[in-house]
Formats: structure tokens, sequence, C-alpha cells
């Protein structure tokens, strides 16, 4: 990254791109350009070297395939909230093997049992590396079972990290403050699950967890909106098998239902399986309340009273 100064203000130059918002000092032109090979930014409408000598962040190297990279690469794993010292201390593998792939002699394979020991005992050091070691292992099962993408995991995991900084752990279960913070990561990430489903991954209380997460936002300042219908149609179409027509149709169908403030006191889950019903009819891809009753975990009797509301209102003629 660089920084210029032109005109009494700062333009910043991205590195990955290579045209540069920038005005050429000489002509005024902003159609600048990087030549890797010079290391220079040079105006293409009258040739003025803009800069120069810049340095090369990249690696010496040069790959062809990923195999290469994976090979050539001289760093470790990225740093991560997943693991309670970020991944940044060593770790002894399990298998007794050297760097090689070679089995260690036996006479050797106490000692480095010994190192092992010390070292896991090592990483967790004191109560807090204890509590988030155990707290986070429960975050990435529960996250396993509910199949959620990294960034909500790592969401959790910062979360959960900011509340035992502010000493909100302590008096509840780790298993109960680890489930809020993965139902907040959710909601904050647009990946809602519901509080049923949280509470099924982690065979805790609704109740409880709904008051943790409420007490976590609260002492954090965490502000969250609530879930709308449009919010959960990626997922329910996705297990449905449906194409990108009927999620296109539903969401279209849900803009204009919001529009018409027609979810006002609805269940947003029953909404959206409602909308993926009538899309599914009208782009000719048919799935029955049945199916999608089973996807959305609400009642067939739900989804009809729902898709006659909405079909009532938008004038939708709907076969059965």
């Amino acid at each position: 990254m660089k920084f210029l100064w032109k005109s009494g203000r700062v333009a910043f130059l991205d590195e990955k791109k290579v045209e540069y918002i920038v005005d050429c000092p000489e002509c005024g032109s902003k159609s600048l350009v990087r030549d890797y090979e010079r290391a220079e930014i040079i105006c293409t409408e009258c040739g003025l070297v803009v800069d120069q000598n810049l340095i090369d962040t990249g690696p010496e190297w040069r790959a062809f395939d990923s195999e290469q990279i994976i090979k050539r690469s001289r760093t470790g794993a990225p740093m991560t909230y997943l693991i309670h010292d970020k991944g940044l201390s060593t770790v002894i593998d399990w298998r007794d093997q050297d760097s090689s792939g070679r089995a260690i002699p036996s006479k050797n394979r106490a000692q480095l049992f010994r190192i092992r020991r010390w070292q896991q005992r090592i990483r967790v050091s004191n109560a807090k590396e204890r509590n988030l070691a155990i707290a986070l292992t429960e975050l990435n099962k529960v996250s396993s079972k509910l199949s959620l993408p990294k960034n909500v995991r790592e969401t959790a995991a910062v979360i959960y990290r900011r509340a035992v900084d502010k000493g909100l752990i302590r008096g509840r279960s780790i298993d109960g403050v680890a489930a809020a913070t993965v139902y907040a990561a959710c909601r904050q990430c647009k990946v809602p699950r519901t509080l049923d489903e949280i509470a099924e991954a982690t065979r805790m209380d609704r109740k409880e967890i709904g008051r943790v997460y409420r007490y976590i936002c609260r002492e954090l300042d965490i502000n969250l909106n609530p879930t709308t219908p449009i919010d959960y149609i990626p997922r329910f179409c996705s297990e449905l098998n449906l194409n990108k027509d009927v999620q296109s149709k539903a969401v279209e169908i849900l803009s204009k239902v919001m529009d018409m403030q027609i979810t006002s006191g609805r269940g947003p889950m029953g909404v959206s399986a409602a909308a993926i019903y009538i899309a599914s009819v009208l782009v000719g891809e048919r799935r029955t309340q049945q199916e999608i009753s089973n996807v959305a975990g609400v009642t067939e009797v739900t989804i009809r009273n729902r898709y006659k509301e909405i079909a009532e209102r938008l004038e939708i003629e709907v076969t059965m």
C-alpha cells in the first residue's frame, strides 16, 4: 500500500488493482498504471512517471499451480480466533513421525510423549485460557452440527472473547454462553438460525440461551436487527434443491409483501416458506407443502394460511 499527496488530499493506492484513482500532476489524467517490471506508476496519457522504486510485497518465488504454492510457502497457518491462543503457538503432532514422515525410533518415543504432554500444559497456562479452550471447542462443535460457515464461527469466537474480557462469564455455564454467542453471530452475519435449532444442537434450554443472549447483547452493546423472511430464502431453497429462478421469485414476492407490511406479527420462517411455495409453483418447480414444512420447521397449516394471505393481497393465482 502507498499514499500519494496531491492537491491537498491523500489518495490511496490499492496494491491489487491496476488503475489508481489519483490525478496525474502533469496532465490531470486519472489513467495511471503500475509497471511491475520497472516498479513505477506511469500516466498512460502523457507518460509521466508519477512514482518509482516501489516495494514489491509479493514472494520472491514463482508458482504455477496450487501444489507449488503450498510447497514453496514458508509461512504457517493464518491466525484464527477459534483457537484459544489464536493459533500462534507450536503444535506437536500426535503421530510419532519426524518432519520427513519417518517413524520415530522406539527409544525416543517416551521423550516425545513427555514433550507433547508439557506442550499441552504450557499452551493452557491460566484459568482464562482454560476457559477459552473449553468454550471454543464447544463453539466449534455446535457450529459443525449447524453447518455454519467459517466467518460465523470467527464472529462467535470474537464475541465470546469480548464477553470473557468483560467478565460476563462468571456465574454462567460455558455451554450456555457459547450457544448464545453462536446465535448472536448467526444474526450478525445474516445466516439465521432459530433458538430451537441452537437448543437442539447444544441440548440446552431454549429460554436459558435466549436469556444469556439478551444479557450479552446488552452488556457488549451489540445492536442486531430482527431477522427478516428474506434471510431464510437461500438456505431453504438450497435444502430443497431449487434453482436461482425460484429464489429470485421468492425474494421478489417477499419484497412486495414487506412493503405492504403483511408480515407484521407473522413468524419469518412461515412467511418465507409460503413465499417459496408460491414461487416454486409459478416458476414450474413445484415442491409440496409437506416438503417445505420439513425444511422450514413450520407446520403445513402455517404455510397454507400464509400463502393464502400473500396470494390474496398480491392477487396471485396459485393452482393447487
